[in-house]
């Protein structure tokens, strides 16, 4: 587990609004992640410029998910901006996975950087029983997401994208990769769009090294205040008050 295993998700188009929950936030969080909605909208630069305003870690939240070619030049194209994290879809297969894998680290070397940790998405927290079915999956979320990390262990992934009720399981079967765990809510807030979902303490309890919490601290009237009492609930010294 990382010292503070908090990362911000901040999923806005508005960069302004983007780097300024960045700066508020900084001193309580481990890392922040920035995905597609903030991609789409602002592209290399956003990236940029919210690491620099918050001197963090950066956990690209892309899932990726191609032919195995394409993947590879997504990888080669995003390395520069030197993620801490960067996430793909499990479900894209072994090959695709294998040759994102072979694209960061030449990439890495091209740009003397270090290759980010690639993390595979096994299935996603607003996913259940019901969900997978609907689209033709008859196994269980549990089993589902225990068949995609096999894949991401095969494929020399560097961890795994889960809900906290698979890390346990997760966990035991691949202690060697990190369990980056979304759909993390404090007892007080609301679930929203998330289907399998725990507190933080429950989380890390679980299994999980990495918890991604977005609106529990974005939308909330002091995002810095919410972020540390997150930190404080799970015992983490962060920065002074804000």
């Amino acid at each position: 587990m990382t010292a503070n295993p908090i990362f911000c998700a901040i999923d806005t188009p508005d960069l302004g609004v983007a780097t300024r929950l960045a700066a508020q936030v900084a001193q309580h969080v481990g890392g922040l992640k920035l995905g597609l909605e903030f991609f789409c909208a602002n592209g290399p630069a956003g990236i940029r410029e919210v690491a620099r305003a918050s001197g963090k870690d950066i956990f690209l939240d892309l899932k990726l998910h191609d032919i195995p070619n394409t993947v590879a030049a997504a990888l080669q194209s995003v390395i520069p901006l030197k993620p801490r994290y960067l996430t793909l879809h499990a479900g894209g297969g072994l090959a695709m996975m294998k040759a994102a894998r072979e694209a960061a680290f030449e990439s890495a070397d091209k740009a003397a950087a270090a290759p980010p940790k690639l993390i595979a998405v096994t299935v996603l927290t607003s996913f259940d029983d019901a969900d997978l079915k609907g689209v033709g999956v008859g196994a269980p979320v549990a089993d589902h997401a225990l068949r995609l990390a096999h894949l991401a262990a095969e494929a020399g992934m560097d961890g795994l994208v889960c809900s906290a009720h698979e890390a346990a399981r997760l966990k035991a079967e691949f202690g060697h990769l990190l369990r980056i765990v979304p759909g993390i809510r404090p007892a007080a807030d609301a679930v929203n769009d998330q289907k399998r979902v725990m507190t933080p303490p429950e989380a890390l309890a679980a299994g999980a090294d990495i918890l991604v919490i977005g609106r529990p601290i974005t939308k909330a009237d002091d995002p810095a205040l919410a972020a540390r009492r997150i930190a404080a609930e799970i015992g983490c010294r962060t920065g002074a008050a804000s």
